[in-house]
């Protein structure tokens, strides 16, 4: 059990680091090139786990003092 919580957990690190690449740059993944359509859904209903947590993680933190913004 310890071992799958860990992997999920990368797994939503690494989809948080490409929601995070994607908002900085504008570089995504080019899901249509995914031939198999349940593949590209299940590739994008990841990303998107990403951006969610980006959302969260972004409300989280402009929500405390800890964190200031600087443009």
């Amino acid at each position: 059990l310890g071992k799958v919580v860990h992997y999920s957990v990368d797994a939503i690190l690494i989809s948080a680091f490409l929601a995070g690449v994607k908002r900085s740059t504008g570089l995504t993944l080019k899901t249509e090139k995914i031939e198999s359509p349940d593949i590209r859904s299940a590739v994008d209903k990841y990303l998107n786990v990403g951006e969610w947590v980006m959302d969260q993680s972004i409300a989280f933190m402009g929500a405390t003092s800890y964190f200031e913004r600087k443009r």
